[in-house]
């Protein structure tokens, strides 16, 4: 069985924020799957979905950091080092880290919940420095359970 819809994330600007419970809350027809997997893709090309810890917030800003260390909007003199600044230095960098971490997950499904690890949550970063609302389309399939 297969199901599809898309939801739009709240507006947010430059960071890694945790968006289990949005997701959950979006998609309460999880409940209905014995057995499957959630992809979950964002329908953008300056953010992106991630894996990875759900309990220490620090984690989230450090993963920002590092992320702007490997794709900085300026030299270290403060020139620029892209050619593509149509919407600003912080443009072409946003491209770059989307690339690095993708624009989507798959988690299985068990018993209507997700499978994820102990400390595992669900993550949208965001790389641009302006709010964007962003659009994900989440893809169900599996089997339900029975009635």
């Amino acid at each position: 069985m297969w199901y599809q819809k898309q939801f739009t994330l709240p507006s947010r600007s430059r960071g890694s924020y945790l968006i289990t419970d949005t997701v959950l809350k979006e998609l309460p027809e999880l409940r209905e799957y014995k057995v499957g997997l959630l992809n979950l893709f964002i329908q953008h090309t300056s953010c992106a979905l991630s894996l990875n810890e759900n309990w220490d917030e620090d984690v989230r800003t450090d993963m920002s950091d590092a992320l702007d260390r490997i794709a900085p909007e300026a030299g270290p003199k403060g020139e620029a080092l892209y050619r593509h600044d149509d919407e600003g230095p912080d443009d072409m960098p946003a491209h770059v880290k989307s690339a690095l971490i993708g624009a989507s997950v798959t988690i299985p499904i068990k018993d209507g919940k997700l499978c994820t690890g102990t400390w595992q949550g669900i993550w949208y970063l965001e790389f641009r420095a302006m709010k964007h609302s962003r659009r994900v389309v989440a893809t169900i399939q599996g089997e339900k359970a029975k009635a």
